[in-house]
């Protein structure tokens, strides 16, 4: 008996102990121990069951698979569309800029508003009243220890300096950090903040969020240290000697100081300079800010045809700096949007659920078009079910960023995103993953309603952004009409689909201070 049980025991090491061993992913290797017999081994009565495969449960089909015919003839009619186009181009080459408070923004609200009546949409705008900010003069140069130049663009919001400039040294530093290290130096002086932009990562995006801060936090907190101006170097990896500009925030209580963005380039030699000795400038700004002016936001409605009063909300922000054309930054947000609700009517389309179109005024330089929204309609907030937003230019879209209040909801969400998403396939679209919804539809995620940022190719944005550069022509039609295709089916699926992702948000109580 126990020569048996000591055979039975060599036989299923030989059968499995190389098994156990194993790694899983690595290749098979050698097992140091057991050798290759030369003949079967000896028969035993103990036997070796064969475990029974259970077959695989059937894989559940996806709730989104019955919207797939109508998705592809959706897809198919936005890549042969050229209404987006059409509307980007008037936006960006016949209005032009579109900075809160000034004529071009009030030709914008205009038009959009008519065009979106044309196309049959119910539309309304909705008054807000903006901050009117105006660039004025901008000249700068480098006086010692050469005369050079500079090209720069004021910081939105900045007070200007007196009409006959001002001239100082200039500190240059490399974060708050340096900031505060080299205060003795700073009183009287000219700062400059010269913290690169990180380059663009294929999976964690750009690096504006790590120095947008040093623009808009900056200047007051060189004032508080006496500096009596600052310089910014442009927010932006890649530079062809083009200055970007973008809001300052000034905090209460501090002196403001004149405030502008100056070339990648020109920041990296005042550095260089700054090495071997004292460097100087002079900077002539004539920025003001009048008394806020009446704008809008603009409202365009595909109603639904069994409850009306659900809310798919697809966004973008019709101000622009007061640079470029904002094609990209956020005219084609705005194009696509306009469009998206135009080509399921043309379709035949009329979700269950209303797919409304918001064109936000001042998200740029005080976001007063999305409070405005959405102190307006708190008590609507239940009704909303999903709030997505277009702000990152027109490049290959990737799908959507999801964005939501209730961290033990993400997941849940993402996977039923990633499902409406699989039917973008043919363009390739699919991405669902957690991320940032957008500043205009910030306030109603933050409630609790569904937050959805079109996601895309982010490599080139930040080279045009808040530039001059910003123009018509950086943008590919056929890119424009794939973000075209991804927001009409995932807005038409939203607003279709019997129930909805997340639960109804509450009704905000305190939309008065949101």
């Amino acid at each position: 008996m126990l020569n048996r049980l000591v055979l039975c025991s060599s036989v299923l090491v030989f059968a499995c102990g190389s098994q156990q061993t194993a790694t899983p992913g690595a290749p098979p290797t050698a097992d140091p121990v057991a050798k290759t017999p030369t003949s079967p081994p000896a028969p035993t009565t103990v036997e070796p069951v064969a475990k029974k495969e259970l077959p695989a449960p059937p894989k559940q089909p996806s709730f989104a698979e019955p919207y797939r015919a109508t998705a592809n003839k959706i897809i198919k009619a936005a890549l042969a569309d050229k209404g987006t186009w059409k509307k980007l181009a008037y936006l960006s080459d016949r209005i032009g800029h579109r900075l809160s408070g000034s004529k071009g923004m009030e030709k914008a609200v205009k038009w959009t508003a008519d065009t979106m009546k044309a196309d049959g949409h119910v539309v309304r705008t909705q008054k807000v009243m903006v901050p009117h900010w105006v660039r004025g003069i901008e000249q700068a140069s480098i006086t010692a220890p050469i005369k050079k130049p500079m090209r720069i663009l004021t910081l939105g919001g900045s007070v200007g300096t007196a009409r006959r400039g001002l001239r100082g040294e200039v500190v240059v530093v490399t974060s708050f950090k340096d900031l505060v290290a080299k205060k003795a130096k700073v009183k009287g002086r000219i700062v400059l903040y010269n913290v690169a932009m990180p380059k663009y990562h294929p999976e964690h995006g750009a690096g504006y969020g790590k120095t947008v801060a040093y623009r808009w936090a900056g200047p007051s907190q060189a004032a508080k240290l006496g500096a009596v101006g600052v310089l910014m170097r442009s927010v932006t990896a890649r530079s062809l000697n083009s200055p970007h500009t973008g809001s300052l925030g000034y905090t209460k209580g501090i002196k403001k100081i004149p405030a502008a963005a100056v070339t990648v380039e020109d920041a990296a030699l005042i550095a260089r300079l700054a090495k071997t000795g004292p460097v100087k400038v002079r900077l002539r700004l004539g920025a003001r800010t009048l008394p806020d002016k009446p704008s809008a936001n603009v409202i365009g409605e595909l109603r639904g045809r069994d409850k009306p009063d659900e809310i798919v909300l697809i966004g973008a922000h019709l101000d622009s700096w007061d640079v470029g054309t904002g094609a990209h930054d956020d005219g084609a947000g705005c194009a696509i949007m306009m469009q998206a609700i135009t080509l399921l009517k043309q379709l035949k389309l009329q979700p269950r659920r209303t797919i409304r179109v918001v064109l936000f005024t001042n998200e740029e330089n005080g976001g007063r078009g999305s409070k405005a929204y959405f102190k307006e309609h708190a008590a609507e907030i239940p009704k909303h079910v999903a709030a997505m937003e277009a702000d990152t230019g027109s490049f290959t879209p990737y799908g959507f960023r999801v964005a939501v209040a209730d961290k033990t909801k993400q997941n849940a969400a993402v996977a039923k995103m990633a499902e409406i998403l699989a039917l973008l396939k043919p363009i390739n679209a699919t991405r669902a993953r957690a991320g940032y919804g957008g500043a205009d539809i910030r306030l109603l995620t933050k409630a609790g309603v569904l937050g959805l940022g079109l996601d895309m190719d982010g490599s080139k944005y930040f080279d045009y952004h808040h530039t001059h550069a910003d123009t018509l022509d950086k943008v590919d039609p056929k890119q424009l009409v794939q973000n075209l295709a991804t927001v009409a089916v995932a807005a038409y699926i939203l607003a279709e689909m019997p129930g909805r992702i997340l639960p109804p948000a509450a009704v905000n109580k305190s939309a008065d201070k949101p």
